[in-house]
């Protein structure tokens, strides 16, 4: 992607859908939630890169609990615009997750291809609980059955950026959800 200039940058953002306040509100909610259900018990917190990366940093700075963070990243095959289900782990886990109760955390679920293969991966490696929780859920875009543990907001089937989100590669550092103007 090119731009001719910041405002060409800048008019792509269509406008903003969720707000920095309304995302450190709900991310606070979430914390105090992860808190009270696991007090005292081994908590891993696994980010899907690269998305997620932003939403994890203040996850896991809002929870009071102990708890380690991990990172992975995934590479989904495309046959034209439709995924495969087919999933590779191009950068896994550096420990053994059994003794652990992982919480992925993703930026956003649509077609919920990508994640129900990670969770089932996961799964396989036999940690203490699994579960999911996701900035972004875009159930009308759903391909497979799967649902987040916890989705902080339900969105329509609009093209996203910010707070992780990026088109290609640029406004992750947006620090609110906006729209992408595929028009401009």
């Amino acid at each position: 992607m090119e731009f001719k200039d910041i405002d060409d940058y800048k008019k792509r953002i269509k406008r903003i859908l969720i707000t920095e306040e309304e995302i450190r509100s709900a991310i606070a909610k979430a914390a105090k939630e992860i808190d009270a259900s696991f007090d005292g018990r081994p908590i891993l917190l696994v980010s899907i890169l690269n998305g997620a990366f932003v939403f994890m940093a203040d996850l896991c700075r809002a929870i009071t609990v102990p708890c380690e963070i991990g990172f992975i990243a995934v590479k989904s095959y495309y046959d034209g615009t439709v995924s495969t289900g087919n999933v590779t782990i191009t950068m896994d886990l550096d420990r053994d997750i059994s003794k652990y109760h992982v919480i992925i955390v993703e930026d956003i679920i649509d077609s919920g291809r990508t994640l129900k293969e990670v969770v089932g991966m996961l799964r396989q490696r036999k940690p203490l609980s699994l579960s999911v929780v996701t900035l972004l859920d875009k159930p009308a875009r759903r391909e497979v059955e799967f649902e987040a543990d916890k989705a902080l907001f339900t969105i329509p089937s609009l093209f996203v950026i910010g707070y992780g989100l990026d088109c290609g590669e640029y406004y992750r550092n947006l620090p609110y959800i906006a729209e992408f103007d595929e028009e401009s």
